[in-house]
């Protein structure tokens, strides 16, 4: 791309985040997780330790602002959450440090499966955005 047409589509994708509902930014969030998640997985099918590390820091990054956004005083689940999402980070973390596949796989199945829940939280009744706002996802 061209200078130019980067800077736009930089700037469409901005704009497409900040007036996405919470919801919508939820599941853009998990979709940006996943997609780091198989990148790391090709980085180890490939020995690209540097693809491994970068796409891991970023899912890591997600992760804390997944968990950062959590209004614990609002949602009796959010402690909860917040405690799985801590799990998930150190995984992924020792994924990392120790490149260690099988953390990755088993970050990755578990993150597949909060990924769908949200998805069908999200799909699956009109209160779903008054909920996701009340408890923090992605705000």
């Amino acid at each position: 791309m061209t200078a130019p047409a980067e800077e736009l589509a930089l700037r469409y994708l901005a704009e497409a985040i900040e007036t996405a509902t919470p919801a919508v930014r939820l599941t853009m969030l998990y979709d940006r997780l996943e997609l780091d998640l198989r990148r790391a997985e090709v980085g180890f099918e490939q020995g690209d330790l540097k693809a491994i590390s970068d796409n891991l820091i970023h899912a890591q990054e997600i992760l804390l602002a997944l968990r950062t956004t959590l209004r614990e005083g609002v949602w009796d689940g959010a402690a909860r959450l917040a405690a799985l999402y801590d799990f998930l980070h150190g995984e992924l973390l020792q994924a990392n440090l120790a490149k260690d596949r099988t953390k990755l796989t088993g970050a990755t199945e578990l993150i597949a499966q909060l990924s769908q829940a949200w998805r069908e939280a999200a799909a699956g009744s009109a209160g779903a955005e008054r909920a996701m706002e009340q408890v923090g996802g992605a705000a």
